[in-house]
């Protein structure tokens, strides 16, 4: 019997979506306001969620503290408050999209879950937008 359990978090970072081999213009076309030289932000909501099967012992999939600590460690500690393009060394050459944002995560959580479990990332980068990453 799997179960899914999920744990929310929250942070909040700067960002511009720009190309650098790509002019003004061309950056404002695609990506808008987004693009704006300055740099703007949001208050992202993540969702973790593990699924696996229930640990006979002790009734969990996953400890949900665990989660909380992996969580902050590896999302909270390095992205809240921060400047992704200029200060989070893993979009130093990745546009911090929303979907590039959720892949990094994933990325950076999953090596802490057990291998049988399935992690999937809920990204939300306003209450409208936002993007589910369940890994490759």
């Amino acid at each position: 019997m799997k179960v899914t359990v999920s744990r929310t978090a929250h942070f909040n970072a700067a960002h511009r979506l720009y190309r650098k081999d790509w002019n003004d213009e061309q950056n404002f076309n695609v990506f808008g306001k987004c693009s704006n030289p300055n740099f703007h932000g949001h208050n992202y909501e993540l969702i973790v969620s593990v699924t696996g099967e229930i640990d006979p012992e002790t009734g969990f999939v996953i400890d949900v503290k665990v989660l909380k600590d992996i969580i902050k460690q590896e999302v909270e500690e390095p992205f809240d408050h921060k400047n992704l393009n200029l200060e989070v060394a893993d979009f130093a050459n990745l546009n911090p999209t929303a979907e590039n944002i959720a892949v990094v995560i994933w990325n950076r959580i999953r090596p802490n879950i057990a291998a049988e479990n399935a992690l999937e990332i809920t990204l939300y980068e306003t209450p409208r937008n936002f993007v589910t990453y369940k890994g490759h």
